[in-house]
């Protein structure tokens, strides 16, 4: 009993000094400039949310936010630096729909996306755009299902990597629509749409804000909207789903997280920081400009979401047989 007492109490006197140091340093927090891990190539959709967010969070916090691209392996290898940083709010990544879907898609996976993580912040939700290179012989949805059903296997469209938003999007045309058409794989999401730029590869589904300038300009020909609802950004296209795909739904997310294990306090302070400047009508506007759809979420909502996320896209993994091998 002497000896259970003993261990109780040595128990609690490390674990207050922790308790205090964890106190302190969100007292002070920040202190050094913060390190904004993204997970993919420069040019793609997550890598232009954070190159409008970091500044003005840097401005919030009074200290730089260096944005820090680490891309490989459909996001992972950006990912698993953020997971075994140090969990002291100096270290955060922004993600998009591999960080849920990369758990069904590689395994082992080197970092748990639920258990390792903290939510800090949705920011933002935006549809993909089907899109085609001006030479392919179809201007609606439905021409390009008659065309690929006409030639089953013989058309590609670009992706990302395996598992990054332009693959799911592709392949749940696929699954909802009948067809098969080859996704061939590219180092992050701009050489992907570089691609369908040049006519290398005829089809495509970049982000609605990678799409719109290039959609403006006649260099593509948007063919449909891939969420549930027109968007503002390109008013005059359907969606997928009024095009003869029914049921096709596909919406990207951009979320903030922290390392597990950073404290609450600083996570609530990025949180309250965050959903300020999302609200600001400077960068409203500017979001709305690019399709984007500010969400400004709590952690916890945030939290709720990725669970649902990643339950969703799984099953679209397993139904066609996307895992890496």
């Amino acid at each position: 009993m002497v000896k259970r007492i003993v261990l109780i109490a040595a128990f609690l006197g490390a674990a207050i000094p922790a308790a205090q140091f964890a106190a302190a340093q969100s007292e002070t927090y920040p202190a050094r400039p913060v390190r904004l891990v993204v997970a993919f190539p420069p040019g793609g959709s997550v890598d232009v949310v954070a190159r409008l967010v970091a500044p003005r969070l840097s401005e919030s916090l009074s200290q730089p936010v260096v944005i820090d691209n680490r891309s490989g392996a459909s996001g992972n290898i950006g990912t698993e630096l953020a997971a075994r940083a140090k969990p002291d709010g100096y270290t955060l990544l922004i993600h998009t729909i591999p960080f849920v879907a990369n758990a069904h898609l590689y395994s082992p996976l080197p970092y748990d996306p639920l258990a390792d993580f903290a939510p800090v912040a949705l920011l933002s939700s935006s549809p993909s755009v089907l899109v085609v290179h001006p030479l392919v012989p179809a201007r609606s949805v439905g021409e390009l299902l008659q065309l690929a059903k006409s030639k089953p296997g013989a058309l590609n469209y670009s992706a990302a990597g395996a598992g990054t938003n332009p693959h799911i999007a592709g392949e749940l045309f696929n699954m909802l629509g009948g067809v098969d058409i080859v996704a061939i794989q590219y180092k992050g999401g701009g050489p992907a749409l570089v691609a369908a730029l040049g006519g290398e590869i005829g089809i495509s589904f970049p982000n609605i804000s990678e799409a719109v300038p290039h959609v403006s300009a006649g260099r593509l020909r948007a063919l449909g909207v891939t969420g549930a609802r027109r968007s503002a950004a390109l008013p005059e296209v359907p969606t997928i789903a009024e095009s003869g795909v029914p049921g096709y739904e596909f919406v990207t997310w951009h979320g903030v997280l922290a390392p597990r294990g950073t404290p609450r306090e600083i996570v609530a302070l990025l949180n309250e920081k965050l959903r300020a400047i999302l609200r600001s009508p400077e960068l409203s506007a500017r979001f709305a400009q690019m399709g984007l759809d500010v969400i400004a979420s709590t952690p916890e909502e945030f939290s709720a979401h990725l669970k649902k996320e990643i339950e969703k896209w799984g099953r679209l993994i397993r139904e066609r047989h996307m895992r890496v091998e």
